[in-house]
């Protein structure tokens, strides 16, 4: 979900201020003013979600002193200086010290739409890649990330704690788009490696010439340290191993032998041969296979997951209607018990890829969930499971997805879903309860 980007306009002058803010609102900026940079700073924060404009000459606290300011506060949050005629070399200094580009008055207000553009997407790439660095070293965010209350996904964040906690190697396999990479991260990420390197290379995207130099050397003139030296005290992971030739497979079982026990390196290894009917088993040597599946995660394809495909599409549609700025597509019944019953093949990764595809249509008011789901069929047949469930199972999976639905929407107002399902208080609670679902999980943060 993309954040809402600011810019902060910083100008002692009161019509130079109002000025660009107009220009830049209308252009669809979300902008806020300051007379001074003292005020401005007090709303700068190393997660400011957005980019600074600041003139230069300003009484008080003048914008060099400024620029340096909110460099030491964040020194990647972007900063365009204006600058007066003949102030050039004032500007050039001003680049050297950090600030991402200026501007000489009098401006074209064109330029600082397109300057104001890049720098806020420099901003939101930012924000983005600390976001998703916090995530993957903090153990309790990234196994949130892991959804899912049947007994399959519960039994898996148990595995990835357990196995978190040894210091082994592990295999992890399952179909395509199950999310196997995600496992790994979390293994990591709650093990007491966390602190670590993580390091990942996907063994299918390179040539065994080229594999073998990244893995274990010797390094080139423009190449770090082998991976299995980077990655030295952490953890090594390994996508599509099966790709890994005899002759890698034989140096990267001397170089787990070499190291002992415990490993210096722990390596996770990721397979991706089920969907092809074959196993990791089939396609390593024996001794390696041993070596990396003696503890070993297998991720469950999405058909097996129950009424965890209905929450998973909620919180995906709604995460899409936010980004496109439009109503999430209402499941109806029928709509429901489709999306439990679709084979799934691509999993997760499809998951998404329908919902968000649901989402442009709702807001376009036109197709189905169900022409979506034929549509990923290649056979274009009714999208059915080989496995039937019982009417009971799908009448639950609703029932408890459109409670969801009803709370997530009312923020927790007990009332208000009272109202629109109109069920009695007693019901609604005792349907809570059963479905596991908390009030306190709705409510307004």
């Amino acid at each position: 979900m993309a954040q809402a980007m600011k810019i902060a306009i910083v100008d002692d002058e009161q019509d130079m201020r109002q000025s660009i803010s107009q220009w830049l609102a209308l252009s669809g900026f979300d902008t806020e003013t300051f007379p001074s940079a003292e005020d401005a700073l007090k709303g700068l924060t190393p997660d400011y979600p957005g980019v600074v404009v600041s003139d230069i000459k300003m009484p008080g606290m003048d914008g060099m002193a400024f620029l340096k300011r909110v460099m030491s506060v964040d020194s990647a949050l972007p900063v365009i200086m204006i600058t007066g005629h003949g102030d050039v070399p004032m500007a050039v200094e001003a680049m050297r010290v950090g600030a991402y580009d200026f501007l000489e008055k009098p401006f074209n207000p064109d330029r600082m739409t397109q300057l104001a553009k890049k720098a806020t997407q420099a901003r939101r790439l930012t924000l983005d890649n600390r976001a998703l660095r916090k995530e993957l070293s903090d153990g309790s965010a990234i196994m949130k990330k892991l959804i899912g209350a049947s007994p399959v996904m519960e039994r898996l964040r148990e595995d990835i704690l357990d196995l978190g906690q040894a210091d082994g190697h592990v295999l992890i396999d399952g179909e395509t788009g199950t999310g196997k990479t995600l496992v790994a991260h979390a293994l990591h990420a709650v093990g007491a490696r966390a602190s670590k390197k993580f390091v990942l290379l996907a063994c299918g995207a390179y040539e065994e010439e080229t594999l073998a130099r990244k893995l274990f050397g010797p390094a080139g003139p423009d190449d770090a340290l082998p991976l299995i030296e980077e990655a030295r005290g952490g953890t090594l992971v390994l996508e599509d191993v099966e790709a890994l030739s005899p002759a890698l497979q034989a140096r990267l079982l001397q170089s787990i032998n070499d190291q002992g026990t415990p490993a210096e390196t722990r390596i996770v290894a990721i397979c991706n041969l089920q969907d092809e009917g074959k196993t990791c088993e089939d396609a390593l040597r024996p001794d390696l296979y041993y070596r990396l599946a003696a503890l070993k995660i297998t991720v469950p394809p999405l058909r097996q997951r129950g009424e965890d495909i209905l929450s998973l599409f909620t919180r995906l549609s709604e995460q899409f209607a936010d980004e496109y700025g439009c109503d999430a597509p209402e499941v109806s019944a029928q709509e429901a018990a489709q999306l439990l019953q679709a084979p799934w093949p691509g999993n997760v990764r499809q998951l998404i890829n329908v919902a968000e595809r649901a989402v442009l249509q709702n807001r376009r008011g036109t197709g189905t969930i169900a022409s979506l789901l034929m549509a990923d069929n290649e056979e274009t047949q009714p999208v059915m499971t080989t496995e039937g469930k019982p009417l009971k199972e799908y009448v639950e999976a609703f029932e408890r997805m459109l409670i969801d639905n009803t709370m997530r929407r009312h923020r927790g107002s007990i009332v208000n879903v009272m109202e629109e399902l109109q069920l009695p208080r007693r019901t609604l609670n005792e349907k809570m309860a059963k479905y596991g679902l908390q009030r306190s999980d709705y409510l307004a943060g």
